[in-house]
């Protein structure tokens, strides 16, 4: 059992901090590196947590009940992959010969269940027409950013992985990411779809028709703005 009675050792102070071996490293080090982005993964799993919790279950007097199933569901398995993210930063927090005994890390199943969900989720949505533009109306936007960060950890583990060399990472530990970033996407658009949102579509260039941007309508609103201050 873990038991913490302060944050603050003062150890660190120089840059340095050990990992769970007991060996000191630089706070820059790869594989410190990948800890922290692991450690920031989880936060952003906090986000979208919360913004799944704070939507509104009731609307104009009457109950939303797809914002309680994407409510129910999404409760459920956002904490699990926190859990699974501690346990990931911890395994990445030391050379995998030099972890404790006894220490629990993640398998195939971890895995498996990720991709297990993606294909309930997938039974439930239209196959894609075009790529999705990382927008939304709601938590899905949070979503999106998520799972580029989770990209973020896969590209650090492998730098982490080509520093030190072979056995320094399981191979398991980058399948999982891999399963996680896709898990993130086909998520949040089953979220889109539970809350009635639009997904918005990449259009590629040679669709959009001319740029022409936003410029004439800036001036325009701004003389506007002038005249109302004149009466």
């Amino acid at each position: 059992m873990v038991r913490i009675t302060r944050v603050y050792t003062g150890t660190g102070d120089e840059g340095n901090t050990s990992l769970v071996d007991g060996s000191r490293r630089s706070k820059a080090d790869p594989r410190l590196e990948a800890v922290g982005t692991c450690d920031e993964l989880n936060a952003l799993f906090g986000m979208c947590l919360m913004e799944i919790q704070r939507l509104p279950s009731h609307e104009d007097g009457g109950s939303r009940s797809t914002v309680q199933r994407v409510q129910s569901i999404v409760t459920q398995v956002l904490p699990r992959v926190q859990n699974e993210l501690f346990d990931l930063g911890a395994e990445l927090a030391c050379p995998p010969e030099q972890l404790p005994e006894g220490m629990v890390v993640l398998s195939d199943k971890q895995a498996d269940v990720l991709v297990e969900e993606m294909d309930a989720w997938l039974e439930q949505l239209e196959p894609l027409t075009s790529f999705i533009l990382p927008s939304g109306n709601g938590p899905e936007a949070v979503m999106h950013l998520t799972r580029t960060v989770t990209r973020r950890l896969e590209r650090t583990v492998l730098r982490l992985s080509e520093a030190e060399g072979e056995g320094s990472v399981r191979p398991l530990v980058l399948v999982y990411i891999n399963r996680l970033s896709d898990w993130l996407f086909v998520l949040g658009r089953w979220v889109c779809l539970g809350l009635g949102n639009d997904e918005s579509l990449w259009m590629p260039l040679g669709r959009r028709g001319p740029e022409n941007g936003a410029a004439d309508l800036i001036r325009k609103l701004s003389k506007s703005d002038d005249d109302f201050d004149q009466l």
